[in-house]
């Protein structure tokens, strides 16, 4: 009897061994959360994409304005979300220094955050949405391709160009005196529409103004075939996208840069541009803009 039993337990022992290989791993589980505009809804279902093709259970959080959706990832309600490199070295970690060059800035963003409150940051997108200055592109020779051309324009002719501006550019210490200043133009204020940032783009279609202050990313360009001057002299803030994430949870799935290697290289302005259009204008769900998007350029199958 007791060697019956003895051999009872060996294949026992044997089969819960077998059972315990044959295991399935544990699932890779990360919760994100977007924030609440168009191009963050976009991002987030390209990072979301790419994780659940790589085998990821994703959670997702309905979109977030920028204090909230902050104020969860350093509570640990969240785990992640995509955050632009300016709005963090301003906004959140309340910096005042000026820094142009995209890579100093995210490493700037990413020491600063990691130092002070165990947020990292990954997979850069080299896309810039920040503010603009815009044309109609009939306008163009006239104004030129640049904010320096437009000032040599302004120079000669100070009643020539009208501009459209919102209220907050207008009146913030680093907006639209301050980048008129840094390219050496008088505008008289006469010369300055005030108005909300999603009627500047109508007001230059309708030829109410000359010049209009625009996001660099916005679907509306698109629908209005207008031409963003560029800012020749860097005066504007750098705003590129990455997703900051708890440091715990990117030690956990340290894999996650690698995963989203591919959409940081292949992911360009003009993308987001198209992809802002089709949710804004074409009004398509952003998370299907997003999944053609990373089907139709190979990044999941």
């Amino acid at each position: 009897m007791r060697r019956f039993s003895c051999t009872m337990l060996v294949l026992l022992l044997v089969a819960t061994m077998a059972l315990t290989g044959c295991a399935k791993p544990a699932a890779k589980t990360i919760t994100i959360a977007s924030k609440d505009f168009t191009e963050g809804y976009v991002l987030t279902s390209l990072v979301v994409g790419m994780l659940r093709n790589a085998g990821f259970t994703v959670n997702e959080k309905a979109g977030m304005v920028t204090v909230i959706i902050r104020t969860a990832l350093v509570s640990k309600q969240i785990d992640a979300y995509v955050e632009f490199t300016g709005t963090a070295w301003t906004t959140h970690l309340k910096k005042t220094d000026v820094i142009r060059d995209p890579v100093a800035l995210f490493d700037a963003v990413k020491q600063a955050d990691l130092t002070a409150n165990g947020i990292d940051w990954v997979s850069r997108i080299d896309f810039n949405d920040t503010y603009a200055l815009a044309v109609r592109k009939a306008d163009a020779a006239k104004f030129g391709d640049t904010i320096s051309s437009l000032a040599a324009y302004v120079a000669q002719n100070p009643k020539g160009a009208l501009f459209a501006v919102n209220p907050e550019f207008y009146e913030r210490p680093d907006g639209f005196p301050a980048m008129a200043k840094f390219y050496e133009m008088t505008i008289p204020t006469k010369q300055v529409k005030l108005m909300n940032a999603g009627l500047t783009y109508q007001a230059l279609d309708n030829k109410q103004v000359d010049v209009a202050m625009v996001y660099s990313t916005s679907g509306l360009l698109k629908k209005f075939d207008l031409q963003v001057l560029a800012d020749d002299k860097s005066f504007f803030p750098i705003y590129n996208p990455a997703l900051c994430i708890q440091k715990d949870v990117l030690a956990k799935y340290p894999e996650i840069p690698t995963i989203l290697e591919p959409l940081t290289k292949t992911l360009k302005a003009d993308d987001v541009i198209g992809m802002n259009y089709a949710v804004d204008v074409e009004e398509k769900a952003p998370g299907d803009v997003a999944q053609q998007y990373l089907k139709d350029n190979g990044l999941i199958k």
